[in-house]
């Protein structure tokens, strides 16, 4: 019981990090303006995502506007788009998969077969993971060069927005949760390889002759 509280545990880890995904991945703050030097009191503030950016004014309205061109955006905007939506497929696979060799359903006998899928469910896991760390760090390392870069002007830099943090935070939950299924599952298939038999003592009757009563 303890095993499958904690699988349960972890496949609604895992759950959250897979929506944190999918809302760090629409969120458009991805990057945002740096107030420094002559841009400590502006009237706007800009927010660049992966599909849009904003102009959000000091008096709350707020104007977004899609990116035109596919290839004429940075590689790391590319690769973020590419990884991200591959993360929330695989995120959805990692579901199905988890959910069928779980220990609280009964889509799959018990055995060495549904533990297995129960650990394909948690690698997937910890592969959306992975892959999502990519350009959530490539997005970060950019930002933090060209911040700290005197060559770069101060209206162009920029500092890591919300959905940065929201997809750390996701990829956090992805990792413990994909862990914690995959150990769970090992430790559940430990317990089940060697069964304990049990048989009754055979007693032999006054005839001579074993009683069929103690054979089980």
């Amino acid at each position: 019981m303890t095993s499958a509280a904690l699988e349960i545990l972890g496949l609604g880890l895992g759950i959250l990090g897979w929506v944190g995904v999918i809302l760090a991945c629409g969120l458009p703050m991805w990057q945002v303006s740096a107030f420094i030097d002559v841009n400590i009191v502006v009237a706007q503030t800009i927010w660049e995502g992966l599909w849009m950016n904003c102009v959000v004014q000091s008096t709350g309205q707020m104007q977004c506007k899609v990116y035109d061109s596919i290839l004429a955006l940075p590689p790391e905007m590319q690769a973020g788009r590419a990884l991200t939506v591959i993360v929330a497929l695989l995120g959805l696979v990692a579901l199905m998969v988890t959910v069928v060799g779980a220990q609280c359903t009964n889509c799959i006998r018990p055995g060495k077969m549904k533990s297995h899928i129960v650990v394909a469910g948690g690698a997937i896991y910890i592969l959306c993971g992975v892959l999502v760390l990519v350009p959530l760090c490539w997005f970060a390392n950019i930002v933090i060069s060209d911040f700290y870069d005197p060559t770069v002007p101060s209206s162009k830099k920029r500092e890591m927005g919300a959905a940065l943090y929201i997809g750390w935070a996701a990829t956090a939950l992805l990792l413990f949760g994909g862990c914690l299924i995959c150990c769970c599952s090992c430790s559940q298939r430990d317990e089940t390889s060697f069964p304990v038999k049990y048989s009754a003592p055979r007693r032999p009757t006054s005839n001579g002759e074993y009683d069929k009563k103690n054979y089980v």
